[in-house]
């Protein structure tokens, strides 16, 4: 009953909706219908392209219905419905994708290739689902029937106009190879680190594309001419980024021209878009690179510009391999429009014989194998050779080219080709590699070696696979070597080689006599035996560049806390120190100098040995982490979070180690970056609960982004380049916070009780705190109240942003959260701006003695923003802290 109700009060509406949107349709019936008496429109024929059409069509849409016979009504389909469990939990989790699919920068946002000889051994066309996807950030859930593309700037009828509307136009197939211009970037990645993550060869998919021809749009709107001003066409997606909405351009003789099949697409392979291909409707422009091809298309502009958005300079883009990003920023370089990619060059790839693959030999003279591969190019250029070479290019020879496409009415070829050519097995035997280049009619030619630039694009150099004879199940074989594969996966001849465990030192030639080292100012010098008795609190030496230092007035002082000190009393701590502190900091050490390091029989670390063993056996669960030494610890996952957030999981000893740090603590994390140590400290987002890891999330800050750190962040950029596999040293615990249980906390060495913590956090100083408040909400018995209020520039650098939400939906009792931003979204609910006396007042705890308030996040804001404002409302000097 209640829905028949419910129904008959909505039919009004929706009668009244339905007859609308009739209204509408016909009026651009009508419209359409009068451009035949105006007289607008082109001479050009879609011959060759499937038309469907009105009976009272303007001259310049009135095309034959001619099909050219090479473009099928079927195509390969593997219809997927199930939502992978990688999306589970990321804003595409509604999202059904293909599991074969390898992704490239983790979980979200999406960026994937199917396997090579998948996407070969599908034949002409690839089933939609399998087709490459570059997403910059979220699919936008659209809807056909609400969608609108809106067509202005300088056209005469300025309009928005629906699916519908936009379907009764007369729509053409047409066949293309699409193209991401990153397509084998990893071998430059290789060669060295781009700003762009790695493709492999099978960044490239062929459908057949349905349509309106963008030209026919932008006439039926009375698009200008290039006198009036009418220079490029700017189109932009429904996908909100950090930077701006997607958007390119391209010239508008482009846009217009017949022969080159620009479509608004709402089709792929005969059935509607994917939500990652661009549902409901995108931009396709064949021979083109597939950054120009906009998804979930909103807007189309005629300007006389090219466009201002940010993708448009800051992508797809071909610098000088002098040029890296920094200098690139600097120097403008980005504006540059002699650098902007559009077509397509030449390319090709091998996909047989497959990367692993073992070919075992039969001695026979009549054994034969066939090489296959691909081969496309841009512009509408037709690959007219594909050549193959055993000895590094002194001959080559010409593989049998298969073309399944015909040119279209103009003569235009948008599609790959595949190639093959047989050979006599024994040829192989004895060469170290295969090479791989071709040509297209514009004489184009793959160039022998890899030209580096720092977006990694339009890699096109030789496709080279190494040949290694081995021995396989007794019998001799080659095994052939690819130079990369996708994504970080191990394999590949270009990918460096983990070192192999180093054999057995071979004996030292005895050392000539050391010379005395004169004693210094502070009259004394010491063997490293002795400096290593000075580990703890009542005695903290150190080693720096052979001078010996007393820290121990300092502990209480130093910024990090004394631990932070600890972690090397009692060591030379000349390469860890340069690593974490700056000119000023060494400046410091003088004051606390007492002599130099002199000879000794035994060395430090064979005294830090036996104690560091004696605490082992003292312990009984496996822990990872050492405070005397750093540990390496390989990389295993690494998840893009956002435009510059990741996520990276580190395998610790064994799966049944513990990380071994202790809640609000940190560690420090050190690498090599052009061959210095680097260390910072970081705090975790897992805890002792996982068992054999410890995940990482972090801010990447890249070059070029901030004018006031142009050189960016040193470590962050060197995690941004670690492969899977790679591996990172860690030293710890370390911190002046500690969080047991139920209230208790250990503060700079003095155990506090409190009721309730607050904490003031800014960008990524959110990870300590985030241990404690993870902490606290999970014990259902520890009663203590949790505050945090977290500052940021926008809402998409917020860090842990699910997680933090999940807690207070969670524990509305336990823990209170509230955002500040400093360039909030409209609609935002929380605050806006700097951190002040009433946000503290309203989403802090208020001061009483079992009440405490800590700050992590950039010093200023701390010292201008938070201190004052804290003892506006009444919190004293000691009931606030940095960690």
């Amino acid at each position: 009953m209640l829905d028949k109700i419910v129904s008959s009060c909505l039919s009004p509406v929706l009668s009244q909706e339905k007859r609308e949107k009739r209204r509408e349709n016909r009026a651009f019936r009508e419209l359409v219908n009068k451009e035949k008496e105006i007289g607008m429109g082109g001479s050009a024929s879609g011959a060759g392209h499937q038309n469907e059409r009105s009976a009272t069509l303007p001259d310049y849409l009135e095309r034959p219905t001619v099909d050219r016979g090479d473009l099928p009504t079927k195509f390969p389909e593997e219809r997927i419905k199930e939502v992978d469990d990688k999306d589970k939990g990321t804003p595409d989790e509604w999202v059904p994708r293909h599991p074969e699919l390898i992704r490239l920068t983790g979980r979200h946002p999406l960026n994937c290739e199917p396997p090579l000889t998948r996407n070969y051994e599908a034949g002409f066309f690839l089933p939609a689902s399998l087709h490459f996807v570059r997403n910059h950030g979220a699919c936008p859930q659209l809807n056909w029937d609400d969608h609108k593309i809106k067509i202005h700037g300088l056209v005469d009828r300025p309009m928005e106009i629906t699916m519908d509307q936009l379907a009764m136009m007369p729509t053409v197939r047409v066949p293309i190879t699409m193209v991401c211009a990153g397509n084998r970037r990893r071998e430059e990645n290789m060669i060295k680190k781009t700003i762009g993550f790695s493709w492999g060869a099978s960044a490239c998919s062929t459908s057949v594309w349905t349509g309106v021809r963008l030209g026919d749009l932008l006439r039926l709107c009375g698009v200008r001419t290039r006198a009036q001003g009418a220079n490029h066409v700017c189109f932009v997606g429904a996908d909100p980024l950090p930077k701006d909405n997607y958007g390119t351009s391209m010239k508008i003789e482009r846009a217009l021209d017949p022969a080159y099949d620009v479509l608004i697409a709402f089709e792929q392979n005969g059935k509607r878009l994917l939500p990652d291909h661009g549902y409901p409707v995108r931009l396709i422009i064949p021979g083109y690179i597939g950054g120009r091809m906009v998804k979930w298309l909103t807007e189309i502009e005629v300007t006389e510009n090219e466009s201002t958005n940010y993708y448009h300079y800051f992508d797809n883009r071909v610098l000088p391999s002098h040029v890296d990003a920094e200098r690139a920023t600097a120097e403008g370089w980005w504006y540059k429009p002699e650098y902007i990619i559009n077509d397509l060059n030449i390319n090709s790839a091998m996909v047989y014989p497959q990367h692993d693959e073992i070919l075992k030999l039969s001695g026979s003279d009549g054994q034969k194998y066939t090489l296959k591969g691909y081969a496309y190019s841009g512009g509408g250029r037709k690959v007219i050779r594909s050549e193959i070479s055993f000895d590094d290019g002194k001959t080559w020879n010409l593989a049998k080219l298969k073309h399944t496409e015909k040119p279209n009415a103009y003569g235009k070829y948008w599609c790959w080709c595949h190639w093959e050519l047989e050979i006599n097995v024994l040829d192989l035997v004895g060469i170290e590699e295969i090479s791989l280049r071709s040509w297209d009619e514009g004489m184009n030619c793959q160039p022998k070696d890899i030209t580096w630039n720092v977006m990694g694009m339009m890699n096109n150099c030789h496709f080279r696979v190494k040949v290694h004879p081995i021995k396989h199940e007794g019998a001799l074989a080659l095994q052939f070597e690819h130079p990369t594969v996708a994504a970080n996966g191990p394999g590949g001849w270009m990918v460096p080689k983990k070192s192999e465990p180093e054999s057995a030192p071979a004996p030292k030639a005895p050392e000539p006599a050391k010379k005395p080292v004169p004693k210094g100012p502070g009259g004394a010098t010491f063997t490293l035996e002795e400096i290593s008795k000075h580990n703890t609190k009542e005695s903290a030496w150190f080693v720096h560049d052979g001078k010996v230092y007393d820290a121990t007035e300092y502990l209480e002082d130093h910024p990090g806390g004394a631990e932070s000190i600890l972690i090397t009393a009692g060591q030379d701590a000349t390469e860890e120190f340069d690593a974490i502190h700056s000119t000023k900091a060494r400046a410091l050490l003088d004051k606390y100098y007492i002599g130099e390091v002199g000879d000794s029989t035994s060395d430090a670390s064979s005294a830090r040995s036996s104690t560091s063993s004696e605490v082992v056996t003292e312990v009984k669960q496996l822990v990872a982490l050492d405070k005397t030494k750093r540990i390496p610890f390989k990389l295993v996952e690494k998840h893009v979070l956002s435009h510059d957030t990741r996520r990276f999981r580190f395998a610790l000893q064994s799966p049944e180690h513990i990380l071994g740090l202790p809640v609000g603590n940190h560690m420090l994390l050190a690498g090599r970056v052009d061959g210095k140590l680097v260390m910072r400290a970081y705090t975790p987002t897992s805890s002792d609960d996982d068992v054999g890891y410890f995940d990482l999330v972090i801010k990447v800050y890249f070059k070029g982004v901030h004018p006031k750190f142009p050189d960016g962040g040193i470590l962050s950029q060197h995690f941004e380049s670690l492969e899977i596999g790679d591996t990172m040293e860690v030293k710890g615990p370390i911190g002046h916070v500690t969080y047991h249980e139920k209230g208790n906390f250990t503060v700079h060495g003095k155990d506090v009780k409190l009721n309730e913590v607050g904490f003031i956090c800014g960008g990524t100083g959110i990870t300590p705190a985030y241990q404690i408040i993870k902490a606290i909400t999970k014990d259902k018995k520890d009663k203590t109240k949790a505050y945090l209020i977290y500052a940021n520039k926008t809402e998409d650098d917020i860090l842990l942003r699910e997680e933090l939400d999940e807690l207070a939906a969670k524990y509305p009792k336990k823990f209170k959260l509230h955002y500040t931003l400093d360039d909030p979204p409209k609609g935002w609910k929380h605050s806006q701006g700097f951190i002040n006396e009433d946000m503290i007042k309203r989403h802090m705890p208020s001061y009483n003695k079992k009440a405490m308030v800590m700050m992590c996040g950039p010093p200023p804001m701390i010292k201008y923003a938070c201190v004052p404002n804290l003892e506006k409302n009444g919190f004293p000097e000691g009931s606030y802290l940095s960690f």
